[in-house]
């Protein structure tokens, strides 16, 4: 288990080596200048000059790559060029938070599926699996951006029960938690469903309920564990997509998270932020999906890394 833990981390190095190129090779190729942006609209030549020169954006593109690569091999991710504030500490802050919806937005996305799915699948062609599907069809179907503006006007507009957005406590990662977290418990409600159906004709479970064992035994003892297998990886999945791919939520509900440092860096041209940004999200990606897949030894003792 080790040796196989320590070649997935080795593995990490090519991973965000070409997230690096891939994201450095995307902003230069998006038109706009960062120092005409910095300098502002009534800046001279020479200004615009001396901005480059000093965040040595003169130098050609390979210097550039080169110079931010043997940085960030060491940990330093350079200054930012808009808020000129080093750009770990804007990562850590910013990630600290993304973490925290990420962890509720999973947290509501796991109950909400695994209840779904686990009722839907005992319950198969009821009401309630007919009902549930057409919820998990919904939630998957509809835009993150769309359902965060109808919470919003719903329960902090009209009802005035949760805060439209910000941060604060608990009450503040409400709303986007849900927002966030409905399309992975609706792909989350699917996999279970499905794996627990496939799970209930096995030999095994008939064993199971022919000894006499309570269904409830049978269901959490038996089915939902070995049916566990292709939920974690749906779970693992989503997870490094919530880290990565809360942009449209941080947006909507004005949270300062790394999501939305990612899309002003964009806008801004801010290169080191947004280089930076998808270095920590590779990472994060990479390092849920080696835990996933450690986790499956844990349901499934057949499974081994040796």
């Amino acid at each position: 288990m080790i040796a196989y833990i320590l070649r997935r981390l080795l593995m990490l190095v090519p991973v965000l080596f070409g997230v690096v190129l891939v994201s450095f090779s995307l902003l230069h190729l998006v038109p706009g200048d960062p120092a005409q942006i910095m300098a502002g609209e009534v800046a001279t030549a020479q200004d615009i000059a001396r901005i480059r020169a000093e965040y040595g954006l003169d130098k050609p593109l390979v210097v550039q790559f080169g110079h931010f690569v043997w940085n960030a091999a060491r940990g330093d991710f350079g200054i930012s060029i808009q808020s000129r504030h080093p750009i770990k500490e804007l990562l850590f802050q910013r990630l600290t938070f993304t973490l925290q919806l990420s962890l509720a937005s999973i947290l509501v996305a796991s109950t909400i599926g695994l209840l779904a799915g686990m009722i839907s699948s005992t319950r198969q062609y009821s009401v309630f699996d007919t009902a549930s599907m057409l919820g998990a069809l919904f939630g998957i179907s509809m835009p993150i951006f769309w359902l965060g503006i109808l919470l919003i006007l719903v329960f902090a507009v009209k009802l005035h029960w949760l805060p439209s957005g910000g941060t604060g406590s608990l009450r503040y990662l409400v709303l986007p938690a849900i927002a966030l977290g409905s399309a992975s418990a609706a792909v989350i409600a699917r996999m279970t469903r499905a794996s627990m159906l496939e799970v209930a004709r096995q030999d095994y479970i008939r064993t199971a309920r022919a000894t006499g064992y309570a269904e409830r035994v049978v269901i959490f003892r038996h089915a939902l564990k070995n049916a566990m297998i292709p939920v974690l990886t749906v779970f693992g999945l989503e997870f490094g997509y919530m880290l990565g791919g809360a942009v449209l939520t941080e947006t909507v509900f004005s949270l300062p998270g790394i999501g939305r440092l990612l899309v002003e860096g964009i806008f801004m041209r801010d290169y080191p932020v947004v280089q930076g940004a998808m270095m920590v999200v590779g990472t994060t990606f990479v390092l849920v999906n080696l835990l996933t897949d450690v986790a499956y030894a844990f349901f499934d003792p057949r499974i081994r890394y040796d």
